[in-house]
């Protein structure tokens, strides 16, 4: 499978490790460049460009009024978690303009992150069609904004209108250990649902 390959210098002592390719995707200002800032053991890429005057009414900035900045191409950065699997995160761009790099982005990827503000739920739906329509496993993380409310993840859940399986949970994507757990929970959701496709080919 091309998306889970050895990685010979991502282990210590020269042993190799399996690499998964991920993605996290998400509305504008709802946090990808933040989570993939907090997880990374390496000094994350980034692609930011300062906000100008000519996304005004482009870049809903209303509930993100501090935010200055926006993702171009990507953001990049890697995790190993416990087990030695290592994640290659990827952030994709939220603003429906540069759509066009999303299908470079997913190529190879086994599972995305959907993050969500739930003062702004809307802005989430283009992701999940997204991952729907190619058969991308995926969760939700409802990132919790100071002011945002506190809906349940059941709520969430209801709202997007999901099926139970697929996993929706709370983070704050500021904090590292919240952000990993995050991850923990796709690569389960991942696991889950590539032996179930197992199960169905056999």
């Amino acid at each position: 499978m091309e998306s889970v390959r050895s990685d010979p210098g991502s282990a210590g002592g020269g042993e190799s490790a399996l690499t998964v390719k991920i993605l996290v995707a998400g509305g504008f200002g709802v946090g990808k460049t933040t989570l993939v800032s907090a997880v990374s053991e390496i000094r994350p890429l980034r692609t930011e460009e300062a906000l100008t005057e000519k996304s005004i009414g482009i870049d809903d900035t209303s509930a993100v009024a501090s935010k200055t900045t926006t993702t171009v191409a990507m953001d990049f950065g890697r995790i190993t978690l416990p087990n030695g699997l290592v994640l290659f995160v990827f952030g994709t761009p939220g603003q429906d303009r540069f759509w066009f790099m999303w299908d470079e982005l997913a190529k190879g990827a086994l599972g995305a992150v959907v993050l969500v503000d739930t003062r702004r739920l809307a802005d989430c739906f283009p992701s999940v069609d997204y991952f729907e329509r190619r058969g991308v496993p995926f969760i939700i993380g409802v990132n919790r904004f100071d002011g945002a409310g506190q809906h349940t993840p059941q709520q969430v859940r209801d709202a997007l209108d999901l099926p139970e399986d697929i996993p929706v949970v709370d983070c704050d994507v500021r904090d590292r250990e919240s952000a990993k757990q995050v991850l923990i929970t796709l690569v389960e959701h991942i696991m889950r649902s590539m032996s179930g496709r197992g199960a169905l080919a056999r």
